[in-house]
Formats: structure tokens, C-alpha cells, sequence
């Protein structure tokens, strides 16, 4: 039995696993979306999300981690600077998997994984929220009538004494 092992092997050795996850993150941080497999896909969903939540601070400790996985001093740079303060306030979830049917060689299910914040055809339909009036009523601030004609009428008599 398995229990407990949620890890999908990918039917490649420890390294080689590591590797093509590494290198597959690298890309889907640097091109926001990429196009692989169903399980690639899920697999890289597994690998990415905790890097991108230690990505929210910023500081050398979280770098030294993430770059321990990713080993791409560009990808962590562009991870830190550009994803991370887009996600600054989402709780988790930060990709999203959309199947895309079966390849045409081998009939493979194919998916493209992309970073949730980064597609702007979702993100352009929700406007920002704005904050709710109150339903009492505020006395909005008057100009005094009276204040503007004296000063008006001050710049007028100097005028007409010089």
C-alpha cells in the first residue's frame, strides 16, 4: 500500500525529477504560463506554490532557500521582484491548471499551467472593489460665502487706493 506517499515519481530517477522540476518552474516564473502535461503539471503545482509563498518576504534567508531549488539567480530575481509583490495578499493558490485536450503524437493529456495574477483576460473582468458608503449622512464641507467676496473686495480697494 502507499499510503502516505504523495509524491508522483514521474517515472524518472530522483535527480532527473528534481532537475526538470527546477527547470520547469524556472520557466513558468520567467514566461508566467507554460504548456505540459497533466501530471507534469500538478507535479510543478506541488513545487512551485511554497516557493512562491516564501517568496512574499523578502529577505536572504528565503532567497538562499528558494535558489536551493530553482538554481537560477534570474528566476529568484524575477520571482522576489515581479510575482511576489502581485501575490502579496493572496492566502495560497497561486497557479492555475487548465486542461487543454490530448497532444496529437502520443494522446497524452496536455495542460497549461500559468501564475494566477499574471492573465489578464481573467483579472480584467473583476473591477476593484470599492470601499462601501456609509448610509448616514455627512455634512459636506461649505465654502463660506462670505469669506470669498471679502478677499475680493480687499484686493479690489487696494487696487483702487495705489
Amino acid at each position: 500500500m502507499r499510503h502516505g506517499k504523495k509524491v508522483n515519481h514521474l517515472s524518472r530517477q530522483a535527480s532527473h525529477r528534481k532537475a526538470m522540476l527546477a527547470n520547469m518552474a524556472c520557466s513558468l516564473i520567467e514566461h508566467k504560463r507554460i504548456n505540459t502535461t497533466v501530471a507534469k503539471a500538478k507535479a510543478l503545482k506541488q513545487f512551485v506554490e511554497p516557493l512562491v509563498t516564501k517568496s512574499k518576504t523578502d529577505d536572504t534567508h528565503n532567497r538562499r532557500i528558494v535558489f536551493s531549488y530553482l538554481r537560477d539567480k534570474y528566476a529568484v530575481t524575477e520571482l522576489f521582484r515581479e510575482v511576489a509583490p502581485k501575490v502579496g495578499d493572496r492566502p495560497g493558490g497561486y497557479t492555475r491548471i487548465i486542461k487543454l485536450g490530448n497532444r496529437l503524437g502520443d494522446n497524452a493529456e496536455m495542460a497549461m499551467i500559468e501564475l494566477v495574477d499574471f492573465n489578464e483576460i481573467y483579472n480584467a473582468g473583476k473591477k476593484e472593489v470599492k470601499k462601501a458608503t456609509t448610509r448616514r449622512g455627512r455634512k459636506k464641507a461649505e465654502p463660506k460665502a462670505d469669506a470669498t467676496p471679502a478677499t475680493e473686495t480687499s484686493t479690489e480697494a487696494n487696487e483702487t487706493n495705489e
